[in-house]
């Protein structure tokens, strides 16, 4: 029993020695992590600083910013575990990231995936931050993105944040990729009016309207012989921001009735028209002589 003990105590004793040997790498290593994390900011804007300087894109920008808080955590992370445990050398860890690169494809897969196509959507620029787009049945205005994924603001004020494979592999509608967009609005006017004036009534009350275009200028076109009126599309050009685009659309619509009244012009209700017949008279598909038929009886 006591041959027992000693070998505990002894056992017990290598391991503190091995402990306290090993604690001075310990701490150092996580002074480097701590480090690491102190130095990620002040790296990450020495970076937006430089890039600033050479790079207009802003896009690029975020991209380099966030490779460089990536590889300043992956520096400090390998220095850490050099440190700490002194037989690792970087060979062997390169080694077991090559052993382990299958199974941790697998893992992270969609991380991976993410990050692949944050760059490529950071490098190629198809939107930028402030853009307003839609995607994947979200509207908004992008206010950031990052290597993982993209923040949307919607119009509401609710943030979505999307996956950047969602983005990358969805079509994406970019509302103020130009200057001006283009809103069709629908108006229909009665029978009995001369479409030839009622196009020019209706263009110059576009054009008085605030928020509307001059260049491209506005058109209004003669669509279709509707069931109770003539329908017309104007189409004019406004600042491209759904604010823009919902202030202008009021300020037209308003502009449009008030043209109309004042020459006249009837913006009719739907109309339907019933017809009320004999019903002794009249059968499914043919009419019914009761004159002729009391003469047969």
């Amino acid at each position: 029993m006591n041959a027992l003990i000693d070998e505990v105590r002894e056992s017990l004793l290598d391991l503190v020695g091995e402990l306290v040997k090993v604690m001075p790498a310990v701490l150092v290593a996580i002074a480097v992590l701590a480090l690491t994390a102190y130095g990620v900011r002040p790296i990450t804007r020495l970076t937006e600083a430089a890039a600033q300087r050479m790079i207009e894109n802003i896009s690029l920008r975020l991209l380099f910013m966030q490779l460089a808080s990536i590889t300043t955590w992956i520096i400090g992370i390998v220095v850490a575990a050099v440190i700490a445990f002194p037989d690792l050398r970087i060979g062997d860890i390169i080694a077991f990231l090559g052993l382990g690169s299958v199974a941790v494809g697998f893992a992270f897969q969609d991380i991976f995936k993410n990050f692949l196509a944050g760059i490529i959507l950071l490098v190629n620029e198809p939107f930028e931050i402030n853009d307003q787009i839609v995607v994947d049945g979200y509207e908004g205005t992008i206010e950031n993105i990052t290597i993982r994924s993209t923040r949307l603001r919607t119009y509401q004020g609710e943030q979505v944040i999307i996956p950047n494979s969602v983005v990358f592999t969805n079509s994406v509608q970019v509302n103020t990729d130009r200057p001006y967009l283009r809103t069709d609005l629908a108006i229909g006017l009665d029978y009995n009016t001369n479409l030839a004036e009622a196009r020019e009534v209706l263009l110059n009350a576009i054009k008085q309207a605030e928020g509307v275009l001059e260049v491209p200028a506005p058109i209004v076109d003669v669509v279709s012989f509707g069931a109770s009126s003539i329908d017309f599309v104007v189409r004019y050009w406004t600042a491209p921001q759904k604010a823009e685009v919902n202030k202008a659309q009021s300020n037209v619509m308003i502009a449009l009735k008030a043209a109309c009244d004042e020459v006249d012009y009837n913006i009719p209700y739907p109309i339907r028209t019933l017809y009320f017949f004999d019903q002794d008279r009249y059968n499914d598909h043919y009419a019914i002589d009761k004159s002729s038929d009391a003469a047969a009886s």
